[in-house]
């Protein structure tokens, strides 16, 4: 039990940290807050509200991967390196392909919801 305890404090001082940093995981922040209620108007049934939701999510899972990434890679060189600047790429990349995925999710529920699909 301790050791839940003390992961869970982990995590939240991950989170505390990155939204005091990362202007980007700030924003996914704001985007949740705003998602979570237009996903109960926007989806009639359970799965497709955790959907709208869950892909907001992910976004900000990778978002974190993302930071974490590039926090250890300037801490290990604050140099330029091409290795290090491919891996920063690949996870920003990442980052990319979530947001292309909830914008998808949300513009396909939004076209249903209103008739369109």
């Amino acid at each position: 039990m301790l050791r839940l305890f003390k992961a869970t404090i982990n995590s939240w001082n991950g989170l505390r940290a990155a939204a005091r940093s990362e202007a980007a995981f700030r924003e996914e922040i704001a985007a949740l807050i705003v998602a979570v209620p237009l996903a109960f108007l926007v989806a009639t049934d359970t799965w497709r509200r955790v959907l709208l939701i869950g892909v907001i999510v992910l976004l900000m899972i990778v978002e974190l991967l993302n930071t974490a990434i590039e926090k250890l890679s300037d801490h290990v060189t604050p140099d330029h390196h091409v290795a290090i600047g491919r891996i920063k790429d690949m996870a920003s990349a990442a980052v990319g392909l979530a947001l292309l995925l909830c914008g998808v999710v949300w513009l396909v529920a939004l076209a249903e919801r209103f008739g369109f699909l």
